[in-house]
């Protein structure tokens, strides 16, 4: 995939090319300062999210996790970059695909993992599961199960944000297949109209489950929509983190400003199918599989910041290694924790 900077209203938009690029070293570094923490900050989360992933898929093959799953390796930079630019008070909602981006806004890996297991020490109780995942102390407003519902959402925290001037901002992240549905337009046209503080992000992995995106649009340029609703609209390399933390970053800062709303198309490979049931050999080719492997994000990144000095060997082997075992100790925890119990199955209802 070879993708371009492009002019929306008048914003001259520069990303990651891989015709320019060799497709391996993440230009958006250039635009971050040198602040070896952050650096090291990124490729810690996206590890955290890759390890943890990697064991509930684990968990799942034993039987263990309640209902279905959807995996978020190859994905990880741009809920880590997008997160990020994001302080204390922002908000953020998601897809059924949200352990990444849950856990990139500061949700505790161990009571994550517990409430994917349908534990009572859970985020939700064991109520919510893997597509229903919520944390309101760090802005997770809720993954939403089903397709585009949570953008208007995104949209009412954006206008409860501006009414009472907290100065917050929300994001919401979504698939390809959701610029399709009515709530996007919707929740995209009331947030250019009122300039609400909201980022639009798209997780665009080309599929809308089994269906390519070839098949799904004219314009697979996803961020060429901006122009319909008169806001800014920026595509990105999903692969890269800083790239993607830089763009973010931007939006973020014009939102706070009143300047309104950005739509994000961050191109992305899924490197697994589009759950832990599906079998994605029937629409997708073993040399597409492999491409996206060779597009991992977190390799990519590490190896930039090995060639530039940011980081020696063994430090990253040892991160690496804290990360692989944190996410392992959060699994044995929550799998050790109890079921709820039937009597709590009306608390936390509204009547």
């Amino acid at each position: 995939m070879s993708y371009s900077g492009r002019l929306f209203l008048n914003k001259q938009i520069v990303i990651s090319d891989d015709e320019n690029n060799g497709g391996q070293e993440p230009v958006g570094t250039a635009v971050l300062p040198g602040d070896r923490a952050l650096l090291l900050d990124l490729q810690r989360r996206m590890l955290e999210i890759r390890f943890f992933e990697d064991e509930v898929m684990r968990l799942f093959m034993l039987n263990l996790v309640r209902g279905s799953t959807h995996l978020y390796q190859g994905q990880e930079a741009v809920a880590v970059g997008a997160c990020s630019a994001l302080r204390k008070g922002d908000t953020m909602t998601c897809t059924y695909r949200g352990h990444g981006a849950v856990l990139a806004m500061g949700a505790p890996l161990d009571r994550t993992m517990a409430e994917i297991l349908g534990k009572a020490e859970g985020l939700c109780s064991g109520k919510g599961g893997s597509m229903h995942l919520t944390d309101f102390s760090v802005g997770a407003l809720g993954s939403f199960a089903i397709v585009g519902a949570h953008l208007p959402f995104a949209t009412g925290a954006a206008l409860s944000a501006q009414q009472l001037e907290t100065g917050a901002v929300s994001i919401a992240f979504f698939g390809d297949g959701t610029t399709n549905i009515g709530a996007f337009h919707e929740a995209l046209n009331l947030a250019a109209v009122w300039k609400l503080p909201v980022i639009f992000v798209c997780e665009n992995n080309g599929y809308a489950i089994s269906v390519p995106i070839r098949l799904q649009m004219k314009n697979p340029d996803i961020a060429d929509r901006a122009r319909g609703y008169g806001i800014v609209g920026v595509t990105v390399d999903g692969t890269d983190v800083p790239a993607t933390f830089a763009v973010c970053k931007e939006a973020v800062e014009r939102a706070r400003r009143g300047q309104g709303p950005t739509l994000i198309d961050a191109k992305i490979w899924r490197m697994n199918s589009h759950t832990s049931e599906d079998n994605q050999l029937k629409y997708r080719t073993k040399q597409e599989i492999a491409d996206a492997a060779e597009h991992d994000p977190i390799e990519r990144f590490r190896s930039w910041l090995l060639k530039r000095g940011w980081i020696a060997a063994d430090e990253a082997a040892r991160i690496q290694a804290e990360c692989d075992r944190e996410a392992s100790d959060a699994a044995d925890w929550a799998e050790q924790q109890p079921d709820p119990v039937p009597e709590d199955a009306l608390k936390h209802l509204f009547a």
